[in-house]
């Protein structure tokens, strides 16, 4: 096996769980975020805090929230890609418009580096499994220096092209599905609390039957157990959205289902929501209708 020495940008609930990975599989890791709680998570977890000082790396991830944390990230006035040895390999996490994947390829090929799109999905619990789906695009040579991290954190790689740009496309097909199908989770579990129905056995019955989505079964039992303790936020979906509609735009395509999810995570937010879990979209919908929900007083 291959062990590198490696640097992680981010250790929030998927970088922590991707670093704890690329530890498992014996990986030389040091890592950042500017939250000290993760940064402790993560040393006890065995690995040791990034400085300027850290030997140089053969790969880099990224796993930060946005495209401008990306770019600050890396190449900003005190960007850690100057921490990647010659002919190192960044692999790019953060959920971004295409153009701006391209973008980064470029900056980072200036640098003599190598730059893999590599959009990420399947939640904390799989992040720390090492079980992720990664939605990769990049030239060979970054798909070569990606390669033992990626075989540590990811469960599929999904190698999606040889230049930056379809890897960010695809993760935005993704994006615009999963939030669709939590803002109708929400929907369906006010429906159902409105005829009076027990919500576990909503569960039990539509997990078996038609309707179901992977989003519905992983983020009903945060309803039905009133835990909004932030897997997946709120104020994630806006940017996410907001990527989708602007692509969209772009290409001339209309899209309604999306930008009327994208107005209720706005509208979730802009109640208070935001911070708390994406299952809070239930709130949101039941909220107008003066439903209770469980866990209301």
């Amino acid at each position: 096996m291959t062990t590198q020495i490696i640097h992680i940008l981010g250790l929030g609930s998927m970088g922590l769980g991707m670093a704890r990975s690329l530890l498992r599989a014996g990986h030389e890791v040091y890592g950042q975020d500017t939250n000290a709680e993760r940064l402790a998570a993560f040393t006890a977890a065995g690995g040791a805090v990034l400085t300027r000082e850290s030997p140089a790396a053969q790969v880099l991830v990224s796993v930060v929230l946005n495209a401008d944390q990306t770019r600050a990230a890396l190449f900003g006035k005190d960007g850690w890609a100057s921490g990647l040895m010659p002919g190192g390999t960044i692999i790019s996490c953060a959920t971004v418009a295409p153009a701006f994947a391209i973008e980064m390829q470029e900056i980072a090929g200036d640098r003599g580096l190598a730059y893999l799109d590599a959009p990420i999905s399947g939640g904390a619990i799989k992040a720390a499994e090492g079980k992720l789906s990664i939605m990769a695009s990049g030239t060979a040579a970054a798909f070569d220096g990606a390669a033992a991290a990626l075989a540590a954190m990811a469960e599929t790689v999904h190698r999606l092209g040889d230049a930056a740009g379809p890897g960010s496309a695809m993760k935005a097909v993704n994006q615009l599905l999963a939030g669709v199908h939590i803002a109708a989770m929400g929907e369906a579990l006010a429906f159902a609390t409105s005829q009076g129905l027990d919500l576990a056995r909503v569960l039990n019955v539509i997990r078996v039957s038609a309707g179901t989505s992977w989003m519905f079964e992983n983020r009903a039992p945060h309803v039905i157990e009133a835990d909004y303790a932030p897997r997946s936020s709120i104020d994630i979906w806006p940017k996410d959205l907001g990527i989708v509609t602007n692509i969209a735009d772009g290409a001339g395509l209309d899209l309604p289902l999306t930008k009327t999810a994208l107005e209720e995570y706005r509208a979730a937010s802009a109640a208070g929501m935001g911070a708390m879990d994406d299952a809070a979209i239930t709130r949101h919908v039941a909220a107008r209708a003066r439903l209770r929900l469980p866990g209301d007083d």
